[in-house]
């Protein structure tokens, strides 16, 4: 009986003595299977992260932007080169006759965006109707439009106006080209331009 008693006075002295905290910790974690794949989940996880932020960098190419174009009037015909499919890729849309370079907007006027249908082009039916499809490649003096779709069109060339440069206007059959001087091509906004004879 002595000898059960001194065992069972060891395994209380064995107990009470304080373990470190490196095996306490290594028994939290790895004391069940469950927590042992946790904890290699949550490593293979951080891994993961931390490779794919290093390995993975996009290699987005930015295209250089284009230089200003001069001002200068064009007729619909010669707008029409201006759809982003030339050799420079820019991209020109007329709104109430005005022309507007919208290149830095080419996701959306370039070629196979959703606009795609107003590039080289007076889009001011299609944006007053809100139909792309709606533009002609003829001239077209809006004069059937209500007065609602005019304000909604004015809007539209507010909008342009203050985000893209203003590069022209659109000549009407029989119409006289504007010289813009070079001064006019350099400041912002639309100068007083000369006509010519």
């Amino acid at each position: 009986m002595s000898e059960s008693k001194s065992a069972d006075s060891d395994s209380n002295t064995n107990s009470d003595a304080p373990i470190s905290w490196s095996d306490y910790l290594y028994n939290e974690l790895f004391g069940s299977p469950l927590n042992a794949v946790l904890v290699l989940a949550i490593l293979y996880l951080l891994y993961k992260i931390f490779k794919s932020d290093t390995d993975s960098q996009p290699n987005i190419q930015v295209e250089p932007p284009l230089p200003r174009m001069k001002k200068k009037d064009m007729t619909l015909q010669e707008l029409r080169k201006y759809d982003g499919n030339g050799p420079e890729g820019r991209v020109l849309v007329a709104v109430l006759g005005k022309i507007y370079d919208v290149t830095r907007g080419k996701k959306f006027y370039g070629p196979g965006g959703p606009y795609s249908g107003f590039s080289g082009r007076d889009a001011s039916r299609g944006l007053a109707t809100f139909n792309v499809d709606a533009v002609s490649d003829e001239y077209d003096d809006l004069s059937d439009l209500k007065a609602s779709e005019l304000e909604q069109v004015r809007e539209w060339e507010l909008q342009f106006s203050e985000k893209y440069e203003f590069v022209g206007k659109v000549i009407k059959p029989g119409e006289e080209r504007t010289f813009y001087s070079d001064a006019s091509s350099d400041s912002e906004g639309e100068d007083e331009p000369k006509k010519t004879q």
